[in-house]
């Protein structure tokens, strides 16, 4: 999934992982998320000039997700993603919510993410990696008549 998303969002991710994964999953892919939140708050900086906001709809087949995010500096999560099986591949299905709980923490983003139908439980799982992707695209990216401006009326993040 994080293929899917590094591909769709245009990132350059690669990912050496290793964790407690006799014991489960959990940790190893919580800490994930917190450390791509961590490396999307560093290399955004400052955050001047960037859309902030982004949002993607993705079908996938039979399935139908949304996903908006905002990269505002206050973390939030809004998570359905209608999963109905314990494991989707080799990934603990529960996990999602907390692979996405640890990115928003420490990306300092609001994300809402939510699939809207579907029938197959890789399809919600792999919409809504592509829509983050597609959504963090819009919102990681500058504009360039806003380049000295923090997005914000406030003028602080």
């Amino acid at each position: 999934m994080l293929e899917l998303f590094a591909r769709h969002g245009g990132f350059d991710l690669a990912i050496h992982a290793r964790g407690d994964l006799d014991v489960d999953q959990h940790h190893t892919v919580e800490d994930v998320g917190i450390v791509l939140g961590q490396l999307f708050s560093q290399a955004l900086g400052n955050r001047k000039g960037i859309n902030r906001a982004g949002y993607f709809v993705m079908p996938m087949d039979e399935t139908l997700a949304v996903v908006a995010v905002d990269l505002g500096g206050r973390p939030a999560l809004v998570y359905s993603d209608r999963v109905k099986v314990r494991l989707v591949g080799d990934l603990q299905s529960e996990l999602l919510e907390d692979f996405f709980s640890g990115f928003v923490a420490h990306a300092g983003a609001n994300l809402h993410a939510k699939v809207l139908y579907g029938r197959s439980n890789h399809h919600k799982v792999e919409a809504i990696f592509k829509c983050l992707a597609r959504a963090m695209r819009y919102a990681c990216s500058k504009d360039r008549r806003m380049k000295a401006q923090l997005p914000s009326t406030k003028g602080l993040l």
